[in-house]
């Protein structure tokens, strides 16, 4: 069956049938990675979540390792950590639905103290966010008085709170060349940071922390990729190793390499990040051939469109970050914000 047909599916304009044609449309846009025989397991869902919206005046965010059905069919706005933070603190809606992982919702909270925050699962955390607590940034003050921190966000809120300023990976560098110092604290992420020395020439002391994703590509996995397909274009994250960064094309963050995917059109091209980035640029351009290898992030695949239309149903779970907290954090989004791109 090459396209979907609704005309025979038995149930009310209220059930299945009805779900089905108000979606088909949307079905058209993931049609190349979503089989027809599984669009009837998302559309009651998505069909749900989209009336939700409009009931509750409620708008959803969705990182670009959300799955498909997410990203393109009940999303309102999507990207990056960056796009996200940014976004984040213009919305109008009363209500936001954070697809991704808790430090983004926390973000998001910090930029709307007013709003209503949601997260579908509790549990979608984040292996950089979990390894450093405000604890250790205090101690890393005492150990190196006077060094500006540079939390990334992939951290909680705590510790955005004992920090100077953030970043992203799409900022970074910006950011730490926007403090004009020749010593650095960037944390938690061990390989973000030892590619930004490489990259601006500061002095970048480091925490251990590593993203559970992005550390297990390796450089000879490179080399048997191009092996296998001769001219392919590789694209990394600058989470990954430094070895792997320096046997990539280009590097950047997920925003910026679905940007030069569409801006540079490869042929053939692979994206050494989480799986469902690959599924959503390749819906976007599909003239680009993508070979995977990629790795996925078991903590953005616990969020589901059960799980979203739950949260619009019960409004859990609500994301809250303590008062005298999140003024120190908002501090150090807000000036992160303020940065000029480069």
């Amino acid at each position: 069956m090459s396209s979907l047909s609704v005309g025979s599916t038995p149930g009310s304009a209220n059930g299945l049938a009805g779900a089905l044609a108000r979606t088909a449309h949307l079905y058209e846009r993931v049609k190349a990675v979503i089989p027809p025989i599984e669009w009837p397991v998302f559309a009651s869902d998505i069909d749900a979540i989209l009336r939700l919206k409009r009931e509750r005046n409620a708008i959803v965010l969705a990182h670009n390792y959300q799955t498909p059905e997410i990203f393109h069919c009940v999303a309102d706005i999507v990207g990056d950590s960056l796009v996200l933070a940014r976004e984040a603190a213009r919305v109008d809606a009363a209500v936001i639905v954070l697809c991704g992982v808790h430090f983004m919702a926390e973000t998001a909270k910090l930029l709307n103290p007013e709003k209503t925050v949601l997260i579908p699962d509790l549990e979608a955390g984040c292996s950089l966010a979990a390894s450093i607590t405000a604890a250790d940034v205090r101690l890393l003050r005492e150990r190196y008085p006077g060094v500006p921190v540079v939390a990334y966000v992939n951290t909680s809120a705590e510790v955005k709170a004992e920090s100077d300023i953030c970043c992203t990976s799409g900022n970074a560098r910006a950011v730490v060349e926007s403090l004009g110092v020749p010593r650095v604290l960037v944390l938690p992420d061990e390989y973000l940071a030892r590619n930004l020395a490489v990259e601006t020439g500061v002095e970048i002391i480091p925490w251990h922390g590593r993203c559970e994703v992005h550390e297990r590509f390796t450089a000879a996995e490179i080399r048997d990729v191009r092996a296998a397909h001769p001219g392919i274009t590789v694209l990394a994250h600058p989470e990954c190793p430094p070895e792997v960064v320096a046997e990539a094309d280009y590097v950047g963050s997920t925003q910026a390499m679905s940007d030069y995917v569409g801006r540079r059109r490869p042929a053939r091209v692979v994206l050494l990040t989480e799986c469902s980035m690959s599924d959503n640029v390749s819906i976007q351009h599909p003239e680009v051939a993508l070979v995977r290898p990629c790795n996925l992030c078991p903590h953005m695949k616990r969020i589901t469109l059960p799980k979203i239309r739950t949260a619009l149903e019960t409004m859990r779970h609500e994301v809250t970050v303590d008062r005298a907290v999140a003024s120190r954090a908002r501090h150090a989004v807000e000036r992160m914000l303020a940065v000029k791109p480069r």
